[in-house]
């Protein structure tokens, strides 16, 4: 492990804003999505949406810095049977500062962790975020 990885800590209301959206009721696609505050090292709240699409979803993230995503998505299985798996998106675009680039994918495990996610995603691009790729992704768990 290299000296310059940083570690970022997940701020405390994040933390439950997370556990409040595992256990959510609501049937409909919702997103929070997450940054790193630089100076605080600390990984906190960027945007929370719901009733979002994946296509609409992509729309909101920068398409030259990173971003962490919990999306809860409505997942209709072959067989007629809905689900919602909570999914975590790690959006690192090509084209990123190598150091912020360091500082997300540091901090990405330990955000997995406490959220207790197991559904773990990477996109390069923030345009391969589309519905279909993710169908395919979770296909793989169903």
């Amino acid at each position: 492990m290299s000296e310059s990885l940083v570690v970022c800590d997940v701020d405390d209301d994040l933390v439950e804003k997370l556990k409040k959206f595992r256990f959510r009721k609501e049937t409909n696609n919702a997103a929070i999505i997450m940054k790193i505050d630089k100076d605080k090292r600390l990984v906190v709240l960027d945007e929370e949406h719901e009733s979002i699409s994946p296509d609409e979803l992509k729309e909101e993230l920068p398409e030259r810095q990173p971003r962490f995503i919990v999306y809860s998505y409505k997942y209709q299985h072959e067989d007629g049977r809905v689900s919602f798996p909570l999914c975590f998106i790690f959006s690192s675009p090509v084209g990123c500062k190598p150091e912020q680039q360091m500082m997300y994918a540091g901090s990405k495990n330990k955000l997995v962790q406490t959220a207790e996610l197991t559904k773990v995603f990477e996109i390069r691009n923030t345009e391969d975020l589309t519905e279909e790729w993710l169908r395919e992704k979770l296909g793989f768990f169903h």
